[in-house]
């Protein structure tokens, strides 16, 4: 009888070791990852500097851009009007109504302290994805950190050219759209500036995280979540969304333009379906291969 209690305190002398083990590691992880979050936080805070330092031309430039009628976008879309004659004078715009104001005593120093940080993690997105993928990178294997290869570069193009097309195309279409939007003559527009910023940051930003589309669709292919099949059955599913969205963001009913919103959405869906088939055909090859050298 005392030498199964002795077994049995043995056991549980062990057992506490091993669990003492697990939670120092657990802990060390933590540790690391918080080295991690301090730095990527450090790259925002510099950045976020940055544009305080050149803040006149971030917003007189960059954020107030789409609501003046000289933007690049605009006078795009007034050659192309005169290229193409059949678009309509609608397609050229010439003029934003609309007033912006300010209603709140800090207003205007809240604008310039939260338009500083959304610029600061715009430009530290990159950097931020580096550092997750060195937190990530010595738990995965020699597979899987060859397949995740060029994980930051790809993230952080496709984030950037999804802020580009939401700054450039979304987001003055859907400016001009509601800034002239009217149920009644009797109602003026006139918006906060909070109201203009979210918009602008909304649009712009949430653009760059939609065609991450391609890398999310990378990863759920990997873990299996995600399939070609699934995707191609659903593909008039996403049509009818993206047709929608593309509808809601443009100023005119006109078709063209709708498709001009519309096309890359469809091109980061299509690539997505390229991704996950590629993702599952070398799956296939592996377990093929595994099969194979099993049966020898």
């Amino acid at each position: 009888m005392s030498d199964n209690k002795a077994q049995d305190l043995i056991g549980a002398i062990k057992n506490k070791g091993k669990n003492l083990e697990s939670e120092m590691s657990f802990f060390d992880h933590i540790d690391v990852l918080r080295k991690h979050l301090l730095r990527a936080l450090l790259a925002i805070v510099i950045f976020t500097g940055l544009a305080f330092w050149y803040y006149d031309f971030l917003f007189n430039t960059i954020i107030m851009g789409p609501k003046s009628p000289d933007f690049w976008t605009y006078r795009m879309m007034c050659k192309l009007v005169q290229i193409f004659p059949s678009l309509g004078s609608d397609f050229c715009i010439t003029s934003i109504k609309g007033k912006i104001i300010n209603t709140e005593m800090a207003g205007q120093f809240t604008l310039q302290i939260n338009s500083c940080i959304m610029t600061g993690i715009v430009f530290g997105i990159p950097y931020i994805l580096f550092e997750l993928w060195l937190f990530i990178k010595p738990a995965l294997h020699e597979k899987e950190r060859k397949a995740a290869r060029g994980f930051v570069f790809f993230a952080s193009v496709l984030f950037l050219i999804g802020v580009l097309f939401g700054y450039y195309i979304i987001c003055p279409l859907s400016i001009n759209f509601l800034t002239n939007f009217s149920v009644s003559p009797m109602i003026e527009n006139t918006f906060t500036i909070d109201s203009y910023l979210s918009s602008v940051s909304t649009l712009t930003i949430g653009t760059g995280i939609i065609f991450e589309l391609p890398v999310v669709i990378y990863i759920l292919s990997i873990f299996g979540i995600m399939t070609p099949a699934f995707m191609r059955a659903s593909r008039r599913y996403a049509i009818v969304i993206i047709l929608i969205i593309a509808a809601v963001v443009t100023p005119t009913p006109d078709m063209m333009t709708m498709l001009v919103v519309a096309f890359p959405l469809f091109i980061l869906y299509e690539l997505s379906i390229f991704i996950s088939a590629k993702i599952e055909r070398r799956k296939n090859k592996e377990l093929y291969g595994t099969t194979k050298g099993n049966n020898a």
